[in-house]
């Protein structure tokens, strides 16, 4: 791969940036990049690469947050030992919305998956067991470092990180496999890809599961860092609208697309909700719109596909 130099370049900054800077706000920055980064990771596995756009990921993203969350009220247990339970929850959600609404197209298949993803938000909101509208909230004050309840944004970064390095050589091999060449084939075209023999529900299927479980984990860090969620801020569309536009950003279907993305939204939403208060949402729903429009009009394959092309041309000149 020609761009791995400038990669690890780029992932050796990311390790040194809690340490280049002593400002919590900017270490904490950090972090949710890298948090955004794997769930918009896990998106690309069934969005990019198979080219099938959910709108309605928050509900994995949800089902890991709120398992994480409910084994600590409930059983008393670590918040991160719901994690596994957060991605079987997910799975088996994925599975249940994935059968049916695969065989939809297009822009059917994200209505279709914005309807199931607000069934599930509306069920939190009457759940008891599930804090209802009122949410949860974890460990007040950590027992133990079992808990992983750090007053610094330093260790959560870190974790992070591992993951995403984690998931990103998941996909790079993925990508070198027989899925990779399904998946690329089931972007292309369902009918031509079963022309070639792919067994498309079942890969499709297959990437789902995979993009389920990993956005089910990144909602379990999220509740293990923030430490409370309720339906709106672990279910809300606004998660899935986001970690679409994050790969749209970076490039969808490509491996460091969702960071790049992440690196540019993450800091911009941040700095707007820090600036305006109130979480900046009706100033973050502008933020996404004029992303979408920009993205669309000007650059569909996002900042990596601008990067090649770019770098295509200097190569070009070179005598």
């Amino acid at each position: 791969m020609k761009h791995w130099p400038l990669a690890v370049i780029g992932f050796l900054f990311i390790a040194a940036w809690p340490l280049m800077v002593q400002d919590v706000f900017l270490q904490r920055v950090g972090a949710l990049v890298l948090l955004a980064a794997i769930s918009a990771s896990a998106w690309n596995l069934l969005g990019g690469y198979a080219g099938q756009v959910s709108v309605g990921h928050a509900v994995y993203f949800g089902a890991g947050a709120y398992a994480s969350l409910v084994v600590y009220t409930e059983l008393g247990w670590p918040p991160i030992a719901g994690a596994p339970i957060g991605v079987l929850v997910s799975m088996g959600i994925s599975a249940l919305v994935g059968t049916p609404t695969f065989r939809l197209r297009g822009h059917y298949f994200s209505m279709a998956t914005i309807a199931a993803a607000e069934l599930f938000r509306i069920l939190a909101a009457n759940w008891p067991l599930l804090g209802a509208a009122v949410g949860l909230m974890g460990p007040p004050v950590p027992r133990g470092f079992w808990d992983l309840s750090f007053l610094s944004p330093v260790p959560y970064h870190y974790l992070f990180l591992g993951v995403l390095i984690v998931l990103l050589a998941l996909i790079w091999q993925m990508q070198r496999s027989r899925m990779g060449f399904y998946l690329a084939a089931i972007r292309g075209g369902d009918r031509a890809a079963r022309s070639l023999g792919v067994p498309v529900l079942r890969y499709k299927l297959y990437a789902l599961l995979l993009s389920a479980g990993f956005t089910s984990l990144a909602g379990s860090l999220y509740a293990v860092m923030v430490g409370f969620i309720d339906p709106d801020s672990a279910l809300g569309i606004v998660i899935s609208v986001k970690l679409l536009i994050i790969a749209a950003l970076g490039g969808a279907g490509t491996l460091f697309g969702p960071l790049i993305g992440a690196m540019i939204l993450i800091p911009l939403e941040e700095t707007t909700n820090a600036m305006f208060g109130g979480g900046g949402t009706g100033i973050t729903f502008i933020i996404y719109g004029a992303i979408i429009l920009l993205v669309a009009r000007f650059q569909p394959g996002g900042v990596a596909a601008f990067w090649d092309k770019l770098t295509t041309r200097r190569v070009r000149h070179v005598p």
